[in-house]
């Protein structure tokens, strides 16, 4: 089958960063999903990897976490899934990635495609959303008050792919009011389109800005980038009982300051039950169908805003340089397989 991989870790500059290559075929067993991968999206823990993680001596690395596919084999012990449905999903960091033709995943942490949309703008959202899920309603208890405080939350980054999500997670479940930041006219416009009531700028201080709006300090904080950068200002910021939820990952975090102010702190990896192979692991594979549920009654919309075609290494090489230069809106896509 097809794939695209690389053997040694390194910048993606290097002629073999990524690489167009043929692999075998796996086949499904246990509770194990074989899937015709259709399209695929790019998230920064593909780079990331990429960067910093070799494969196994005489081995192929294959990265990606997040696909659209078909299933084509199910192993003996699969219980909700069967021959021909049409899945998403975000896989698990212990097993090869989905940029394969056919790609292994275990049933529990896969969900039904929405079927009001497309592979490619479907693709887009498995791995966000599950981040955004989680952050929200698992670790942050959003649906929880903070007493005395205002009932609203600040995403830090809300034009990237996991603030585009949790932006309409938060709007579509809840009534919390939304603060999203963004710099530029495009992405302004952007998280504006997907609901914020609110919108500053994070290239500048971030507690005046919230202050100016005339709000209160906000029960919530959720940063998706450049969380040590705004920690001071988030410390300032914040209702005092607050919660702060960051999925970035800065050298070094010191959470002291949160102290006077009793703020629990939060730190989410969507990872965390298929590394683990939780208890509750099969609750990605229920939130991904209620995620699918909310798209097809059209209060949630795809974060898809680029699409490259066939999968193979160039068009991925493309998309790790705009996720590597920090100015990306929404998700990129690739779709297809060339002559597949």
């Amino acid at each position: 089958m097809k794939a695209v991989a690389y053997e040694q870790a390194g910048s993606l500059d290097r002629a073999d960063a990524l690489s167009d290559v043929t692999l075998k075929k796996p086949d499904a067993i246990g509770r194990d999903l074989l899937v015709k991968v259709e399209a695929v999206s790019v998230n920064p823990v593909d780079y990331k990897i990429r960067s910093a993680v070799s494969a196994e001596p005489g081995q192929w690395k294959v990265l990606g976490w997040d696909a659209v596919g078909t299933v084509v084999e199910a192993g003996d012990a699969v219980k909700n899934f069967r021959v021909g449905d049409q899945v998403w999903y975000a896989g698990s960091l212990t097993r090869p990635g989905a940029n394969s033709e056919f790609h292994l995943v275990d049933e529990r942490i896969v969900g039904h495609k929405p079927t009001s949309l497309s592979k490619m703008e479907a693709a887009a959202l498995p791995l966000t959303s599950i981040t955004a899920w989680e952050m929200l309603f698992d670790r942050l208890d959003v649906r929880k008050p903070v007493p005395g405080t205002v009932n609203a939350i600040l995403i830090i980054g809300g034009a990237g792919g996991v603030g585009s999500i949790a932006i309409q997670l938060v709007r579509a479940l809840t009534d919390l009011t939304v603060i999203a930041t963004a710099s530029r006219a495009e992405t302004r416009e952007w998280v504006k389109q997907l609901g914020a009531h609110h919108i500053i700028d994070h290239s500048k201080p971030l507690a005046a800005q919230v202050e100016a709006l005339g709000i209160g300090k906000p029960a919530f904080v959720f940063s998706t980038t450049e969380t040590l950068r705004h920690l001071a200002e988030i410390v300032e910021l914040i209702a005092p009982q607050g919660r702060f939820g960051l999925i970035d990952d800065p050298d070094v975090l010191n959470i002291v300051p949160f102290k006077r102010k009793s703020v629990s702190v939060h730190w989410e990896l969507m990872f965390t039950r298929s590394l683990f192979e939780t208890a509750d692991m099969d609750a990605q594979g229920r939130l991904l169908d209620e995620v699918a549920r909310l798209v097809d009654e059209g209060r949630i919309k795809s974060t898809l805003t680029d699409v490259l075609s066939p999968i193979n290494a160039e068009n991925l090489k493309k998309a790790h340089a705009i996720l590597e230069s920090g100015r990306a809106r929404g998700k990129i896509v690739v779709e297809g397989w060339e002559d597949a």
